[in-house]
């Protein structure tokens, strides 16, 4: 393989990132097995020094009990036994690896989780994790910063984030704090509140923009921590009735049948956890808008139409979501878009939160943070790639400010054990909302701490236990390699050259393969993932295009009847689909490929497009020490491949198979 460009984080190679990783070879065994063994004495010592005047419970002899011999020959069986099975696993940590959203973990977060497990702290409250609970609560900080929303604790608008499971819990929980917000107004109005200003109808009340709603509920607290305690409980009771969380949403909409029941406006290439979302909250499947996209990007204008409508037809809106980095495409809607069209949709009284699903991407926004937590101006960014970012994404990325939640995985592209996701939303003083024990009326003549407000996590989150050892590792790591260009920044940057490397590679594969082979990248990418369409020329029919393709893809996938090692590379695919391109782009690739339009839906698995799809995560693709470049072996790889199937008339041989 021939040298590529150089692996560098600032030009030259920067050994800092030679320690972040155990390394594709193992090659930092050892600084994770002196951290552990450390660490684990440590803990050993932790437990002898509490009340070392207590006797030890288990006797030195019983490691020569037949009993205890018997159950560690079992435990050694089983655990050999489970290590064994365990080389089957997908090996993410190579470079050979390009599938799917997942590589090597980072060592700090995976020292500090193990680290953590044999405390065992369950992050529900300070009761169960008096430490790592706190970390969590600064991990929602730390995020904060980086998508750029408030994040000093003093201040009363101070954003709050936490981690979930998931990207998947994280979006529910965005749902969850947006209707609470949004129904909030109304449930004063019914109440009856008369000495606090409030909206003059329910519609106006359901379309308050969500900083005036925050502003309304601060007033509400205000003027309850000025009434006599009695007065306070009747008058907190006698709103909380009147809340959807009380009512439930078929009550709290026969209350007030004014009102229907509000939308979810999302881009058809939205993750299905917005489904999953809108049916765990009871609001149904039907209540989500898929919107058309334009180069797999929300259509902003067909934002606008939507919203015009539903202003016509007195339709409310819950929540636009923008997506920042599509799990299957890696594309970036224009955030800043989604947020113009909402003021415009004010003037027509319709107001909703906006959403930033960043579970990808999330994590990208580090390479535009500057130390001091500013903006990077685009220059200054563009300087360290060849096409990044484009000013639709620099303009996407630096509106995240102005959105009010995000989603974020630091299983993802923060490089940590799953499962660690993350919610984070702009203005903390909303998640009273969802507080289960009346967390709203928590204000009195001084206001409660915010890092004691939040030690009583489980009762703000969708969980009740929760892991205090992956809240351990994401803080760790976050204090490790804080998140701007110059620390955590510098390794999502090498992942975008890689990308452009590798799309660089895709375009001159697909010229030297025009004699047998029709290849585009379908959609350009903006980040780190990039999708290859491959159809063998002359071939018309877009079922034997996508049985080649999986014919193809077995050469990538794991098989876990045959050795890893028989693999030479790892990918995945994914599927283009008419309703998500639009008839335009569809036609486009269907064109660039020799495929007939006659030939979609015309038989089985004809309804969409298989194709290649590379995550480009792994730091050591390209590895200029040793002169090894894994993605122009990757492209040798699949031309190797394809001028076998080529030779073998593999188009139709698999279309007869």
């Amino acid at each position: 393989m021939s040298a590529a460009t150089p692996l560098s984080w600032h030009g030259s190679r920067d050994h800092t990132l030679d320690a972040c990783f155990l390394g594709p070879y193992g090659e930092n065994d050892s600084l994770l097995e002196k951290l552990l063994v450390e660490f684990l004495r440590d803990h050993v010592y932790w437990r002898r020094n509490f009340h070392p005047e207590d006797p030890p419970a288990i006797a030195t002899s019983a490691a020569r009990d037949p009993g205890y011999l018997a159950f560690e020959s079992r435990m050694r069986r089983e655990l050999h036994q489970l290590s064994a099975a365990l080389k089957k696993s997908v090996p993410f940590h190579s470079p050979r690896y390009i599938g799917h959203m997942a590589s090597d973990l980072l060592l700090p977060g995976l020292a500090a989780q193990i680290l953590t497990l044999p405390y065992n702290p369950n992050n529900v409250s300070e009761d169960a994790a008096p430490v790592t609970v706190d970390m969590e609560v600064q991990v929602g900080l730390q995020l904060a910063r980086m998508v750029g929303y408030p994040h000093d604790p003093v201040q009363p608008a101070c954003a709050f984030g936490h981690l979930t499971s998931g990207g998947t819990l994280a979006n529910y929980q965005a749902l969850r704090l947006a209707l609470a917000l949004k129904a909030f107004p109304v449930a004063l109005r019914a109440a009856g509140v008369s000495d606090i200003a409030l909206p003059s109808d329910d519609w106006e009340a359901f379309n308050l923009s969500p900083a005036a709603g925050v502003a309304l509920l601060d007033t509400w607290q205000q003027w309850l921590a000025t009434l006599p305690t009695s007065q306070r409980s009747r008058w907190h009771a006698r709103v909380e009735a009147q809340r959807i969380e009380q009512l439930g949403l078929a009550g709290f909409f026969a209350a007030h049948p004014d009102l229907r029941v509000p939308l979810v406006l999302a881009p058809v290439t939205a993750h299905y956890s917005w489904s999953k979302g809108l049916k765990l909250l009871g609001l149904g499947r039907a209540q989500l808008e898929l919107l058309p996209t334009h180069g797999m990007r929300l259509d902003t204008d067909e934002l606008e139409a939507t919203l015009a409508r539903c202003a016509r037809e007195r339709q409310p809106i819950l929540m636009c979501v923008a997506v920042l980095g599509g799990t299957e495409y890696g594309t970036i809607d224009p955030i800043d878009g989604v947020l113009a069209a909402r003021t415009r949709s004010r003037v027509l009284g319709l107001d909703f939160s906006v959403h930033v699903d960043g579970a990808w991407g999330g994590y990208l926004a580090t390479i535009f943070r500057a130390e001091d937590g500013s903006l990077r101006p685009r220059e200054e960014v563009a300087n360290e790639f060849t096409g990044f970012p484009s000013p639709a994404v620099y303009a996407a990325f630096a509106a995240l400010a102005d959105t009010d939640s995000v989603t974020v995985d630091p299983h993802k592209l923060g490089y940590l054990p799953y499962g660690a996701g993350a919610f984070v939303c702009r203005d903390h003083r909303a998640v009273a909302l969802l507080a289960e024990r009346a967390d709203y009326v928590f204000h009195a003549s001084i206001p409660m701490d915010y890092l004691a407000r939040y030690r009583s996590l489980g009762q703000f989150v969708p969980e009740g236990s929760k892991s205090g050892a992956a809240a351990a590792a994401v803080y760790v790591t976050h204090k490790v390699l804080p998140l701007d260009h110059r620390h955590f920044g510098r390794l999502p940057a090498q992942t975008v050259r890689c990308a452009e490397s590798f799309y660089a590679h895709a375009q001159r594969f697909a010229l030297n393969m025009a004699d047998q082979f029709l290849a585009i990248v379908p959609v350009a990418p903006d980040s780190n993932l990039v999708c290859l369409a491959i159809n063998p020329r002359g071939n018309t029919s877009l079922a034997k295009a996508n049985t080649f393709l999986r014919t193809l893809h077995d050469t990538l996938r794991c098989d876990p009847g045959q050795p890893l090692q028989t693999k030479e590379y790892f990918g995945s695919v994914t599927s283009l689909r008419p309703e998500m391109l639009g008839k335009a782009e569809t036609l486009r690739i269907f064109h660039a490929l020799g495929l007939e339009e006659s030939t979609l839906g015309e038989e089985e698995d004809s309804d969409c497009l298989m194709i290649l799809r590379h995550t480009l995560m792994n730091p050591y693709l390209i590895d200029h020490e040793n002169g090894v470049s894994y993605i122009e072996g990757y492209f040798e790889f699949l031309t190797r491949r394809l001028r076998m199937l080529a030779s073998h008339d593999g188009v139709a041989a698999v279309a007869s198979s």
